[in-house]
Formats: C-alpha cells, structure tokens, sequence
C-alpha cells in the first residue's frame, strides 16, 4: 500500500472578496453600459465567498495575450510549486534528495521546459529525479494524481513521490466574453497549489515527521463516452476559453452511484461503510449533484463546502486542500474506510479508497 506522507496547500498572494470580483468581471467582461444581473446572480449563486488570485484585481485589465498571461503563469506557478513541494517535505520529515519521482498537473498554463523541471534546481532534487507533466485532466488531476502515484509506488516500493497540482484559473478569464461560460467561471475559480508526498510499502515515513496521513487502497478511473463537450477549454489567440456545459450535474446522476458502488463492492464495502468523502468542489450544482446521487448523509461534504466558499475552485489542487483539512480538522477513525474523488474534461471521474 501506498502511504501519503503530507499534504500541504498553498494559496495565491492576492485575496478578494466575491463582490470586488464580480465588479472587475463586470468592468473586463461585459460591453459597457450593459445590464449586470446575470452577472450578480451567477456570481452570488457560486457560494463562493474569497478567492485568492495571482496577480492584483487591476492588472487583470492590463494582460495583453496568451503569451503574455502564459508569463504569468510560468513565474507564478514556480513560485507556489517551490512553497508546496519545499512545505510538503518538511512536513513529511524528508529532504528533497529522497524524492524519487515528480509528478506536476496543471491545466491552465503551459511551459517548456515544463514547471518540473524549472523546481529541480530550486527545489535542490536530484539530477536523476524521474519526471511526469501532466497536462490536460483539469480539476480530476488531484486524484488521478494520487492515483498514478500509488501505481508508480505498487512496483517501486522502497521509493517517494510528489505530486504537485498548481492552477491559476484566473488567468484563464476572458476579456470582453459575456458567455455564460465565461461568467460561471469567473464565478467559481481561484488560483493556488497543493503538493502531497507518498510512500512506497518499504519506504520507512521519517522520525520526528508529522502523523501521516491515510494508505491507498485501491483506484479506480471511469471515463464517460460521448461526453467530451460538456468540459475542457477552446484554444484561441487569447488563451484557454472555456468549456462548461450545463449537463454536468446529469451526468454525475447518472454515472457516479453505479460507480462508486462497483467499486466499493470489489472491496467489500458499501457507501454506509465509508467515515470520510473527500470530493473535489466542483461547484453547487455538481456538489447538489454529488450528494444526491450517492444518498450521503447531512454534513458529508461539509469540509468541500467550506473550501468552496473560503478558495472557491482551484481545479486539480481543490481536492487536495479538502483532503489536508479533513486530515486537520475531521480526522476520520483509523483504520476506517474512506473516499477520494473528483471529476473532470473528458467526461471522467477518478475514485481512491483509502484507510485512514
């Protein structure tokens, strides 16, 4: 079993309240003199109260391009890689020449040489750390991250990996683009980045580290045919426009019980057995969604709730802020059953069963 060693979250420097971010989508986003309701409405619909964002509210007006914004997203993207990782280590009572294996997601910048590699040398890793970008999984990128790690650990046992999830949605916002798409986004995306350190079965966690955190069990990955316009993002000269269909909520309904109940079945377990869901804040209506469809009792998803509110969506990183805070504040009973999950573009959802 894999052990995950630390989790730690970090946040962009740049801290809004949901009105004063609605009025700059307001002042970027809509023609002047338009009627703002729609706007007002989604924003407060979100139940989104602060988000942390990359750079100052006015300099948003002021990015002129992709590549100007992809600038952006280099620099700040390493910077928050470097807190994460350095943070995530320290926790775990490790250094980071013990790191075996990289392993960076992010959805809305790209880099090459990729983020990765520009955190070897700053991070002080060794020359010979094994690699993966990955790009392209959106907001399932924190679990399946968990995910592809544990398989990674299953043949390398003595090993450690990191997986570092860095977004900064909010670069991503389009100028001048009144689509519903755009303003739902607007609405719901945050900047920061989530680092977690895991151990192979014969990887002895570090004296003096913190309690880590649970084993994984068992993955499981469900990719949805015919679903592949209901997320991801339209590449134009001005960046990444985005992609979010309104049927997202029904295909949750539809996929995520005979899912989750499958997989739990392979393991013996059925959902009344599981003490923690550790799902990924994909927004009220999915969230609505998720709770209805699996039957969760009230207060499930408390914790996921609550980072919607305090961060808003932070893409693939999201799900581990939620995984850290249950970990700290609603530590479920060890040895119990619990639940990783979070879903993404192309329709697909990625399922992680963990002991805590």
């Amino acid at each position: 079993m894999t052990r995950i060693a630390a989790v730690h979250g970090v946040l962009a420097p740049h801290r809004h309240a949901q009105r004063e971010i609605t009025d700059m989508v307001a002042r970027t986003c809509l023609p002047a003199g338009a009627d703002r309701r729609a706007l007002d409405r989604l924003h407060r619909g979100a139940r989104v109260d602060t988000r942390h964002m990359a750079l100052p509210l006015a300099d948003y007006a002021a990015l002129d391009g992709f590549g100007a914004v992809n600038d952006v997203f280099i620099a700040e993207a390493v910077s928050l890689g470097i807190e994460a990782v350095g943070a995530a280590l320290a926790t775990a009572g490790l250094s980071p020449r013990d790191v075996d294996l990289l392993m960076v997601t992010s959805v809305t910048g790209i880099a090459a040489p990729s983020v990765d590699a520009r955190l070897v040398g700053r991070l002080g890793l060794r020359p010979d750390v094994k690699r993966l970008p990955v790009f392209g999984l959106g907001c399932v990128a924190g679990a399946s991250g968990i995910a592809r790690l544990h398989d990674y650990l299953l043949g390398h046992p003595d090993e450690v990996a990191v997986l570092l999830c860095v977004e900064l949605c909010t670069l991503t916002f389009q100028r001048d683009d009144a689509s519903t798409a755009n303003l739902v986004a607007t609405a719901l995306f945050g900047d920061g980045a989530a680092a977690v350190v895991a151990c192979g079965a014969r990887r002895t966690v570090a004296a003096g580290a913190a309690v880590p955190g649970p084993t994984v069990i068992a993955t499981r990955s469900r990719l949805y045919p015919d679903t592949e316009h209901v997320m991801g993002w339209d590449i134009s000269a001005s960046g990444f426009r985005v992609v979010l269909d309104a049927a997202v909520p029904d295909v949750v309904r539809k996929n995520l019980a005979h899912d989750v109940d499958g997989f739990l079945a392979d393991h013996g377990l059925r959902r009344s057995d599981i003490t923690a869901w550790v799902c990924h804040p994909g927004g009220p209506k999915v969230l609505e969604a998720v709770a209805e469809s699996l039957d969760l009792p009230g207060g499930a998803l408390d914790v996921t709730w609550r980072s919607l509110a305090e961060v808003g969506n932070l893409s693939s990183a999201s799900v581990l802020h939620v995984l850290r805070d249950t970990l700290a504040e609603r530590r479920p009973p060890a040895g119990t059953p619990g639940v990783l999950l979070a879903m993404g573009p192309g329709f697909c959802a990625e399922l992680v069963l963990l002991r805590w």
